[in-house]
């Protein structure tokens, strides 16, 4: 389940984001801008998904929040926290360097994470499971496209909705968890995620991908999805014990106009 109170501790050992779509107008960029200015982390996952290259290639959005976002999370690298980018479908071009280090920048086709038990952690984005994307590639590009419209009314949406005091709320999201069909497709999705997770020898798995923060046991494996920064803007995080929970960003925002929440970490250069 994802957590709605404010955390009573922003330093934490892990933070696991995906899906930011930086380049594609129904990024929120500002509500990933206040989250990473309050946490402070060892490591940093980008699990995919961080630039939308495809959304790019269509109608080049560049605005100063998204280069924002990046900077910030340059910053942070350069203070010592190590960031691991996981590429995903939209950013594919950056497999290529898989390998790769930068400093404290590592890109990475997947990646095995350790927690602080000791707990073993696959990390990937997870397209490879998707079958529409993995069998007919035309067919994921037309839902592509029928998605990325529902996603861009999301903003105007929330402006609206943010005009009458009401909270963060998407309609891709509404409708996705409305249709059979595509609960049908996540439950397949968050199967065939664990199965390979089983298969490497793992007990955990996060991935990013389908736009749905999840935290559930499949069998042996725990399965989780951090989820995305356009639609439910979620995180996984896992504290210095190595205990891991997801955390809804605007939910907390909401808390924190009646409850104040702690004094947050200098912000990124």
């Amino acid at each position: 389940m994802v957590e709605r109170t404010a955390p009573s501790l922003l330093r934490l050992r892990t933070v696991f984001i995906s899906d930011i779509h930086l380049g594609f107008k129904g990024c929120s960029a500002d509500l990933l801008l206040d989250f990473l200015h309050h946490v402070e982390m060892d490591t940093l996952f980008l699990v995919g998904d961080i630039i939308d290259v495809w959304s790019m290639q269509k109608n080049m959005f560049w605005p100063q929040s998204h280069n924002n976002v990046l900077r910030t999370i340059l910053g942070k690298a350069k203070r010592g926290t190590k960031v691991i980018f996981v590429p995903g479908n939209h950013d594919e071009v950056f497999r290529e360097f898989d390998g790769a280090v930068f400093g404290n920048l590592e890109i990475h086709r997947e990646y095995i994470h350790e927690g602080a038990g000791g707990r073993r952690m696959l990390v990937l984005h997870g397209d490879e499971f998707d079958s529409v994307t993995k069998c007919s590639p035309w067919l994921a590009k037309l839902g592509s496209h029928i998605y990325d419209v529902l996603l861009a009314a999301n903003p105007y949406i929330n402006w609206v909705r943010r005009k009458f005091d009401l909270p963060h709320w998407s309609l891709s999201s509404y409708l996705k968890n409305k249709a059979k069909t595509a609960v049908q497709y996540i439950g397949s999705f968050e199967d065939a995620v664990a199965q390979a997770a089983r298969k490497r020898g793992v007990d955990t798995v996060v991935c990013g991908h389908i736009h749905r923060a999840e935290m559930r046991e499949i069998g042996a494996v725990l399965y989780c999805n951090d989820g995305d920064w356009v639609e439910s803007c979620t995180s996984l995080v896992e504290d210095m014990n190595g205990h891991l929970r997801l955390i809804d960003w605007p939910k907390l925002r909401e808390q924190a106009r009646v409850v104040p929440m702690a004094v947050p970490v200098s912000r990124a250069a």
